[in-house]
């Protein structure tokens, strides 16, 4: 589905009401906003959790994200001292 929005005087864009039905969104929903490049990407905050939660998936149970970026930490501060 494509669409054209237009920035109003305010800096404020309307949804057409084809794209809100089809993402199933409502008045007072909440979208999270992000600069992906040249494109702005709108999502509910639902979904973002989603991808998140997804690619966290992938990261086997055996690996451990805080003990690697504690490992990091400690080495950029020793090359600092």
């Amino acid at each position: 589905m494509d669409a054209t929005l237009v920035l109003g005087q305010q800096g404020r864009l309307v949804i057409p009401v084809e794209v809100r039905a089809a993402l199933g969104l409502a008045p007072g929903d909440r979208l999270h906003m992000r600069v992906s490049g040249q494109r702005v990407v709108l999502e509910r905050p639902q979904d973002a959790v989603a991808e998140l939660r997804g690619l966290a998936h992938q990261v086997p149970g055996s690996r451990s994200l805080v003990d690697e970026l504690l490992a990091e930490r400690r080495l950029a501060a020793s090359r600092a001292e």
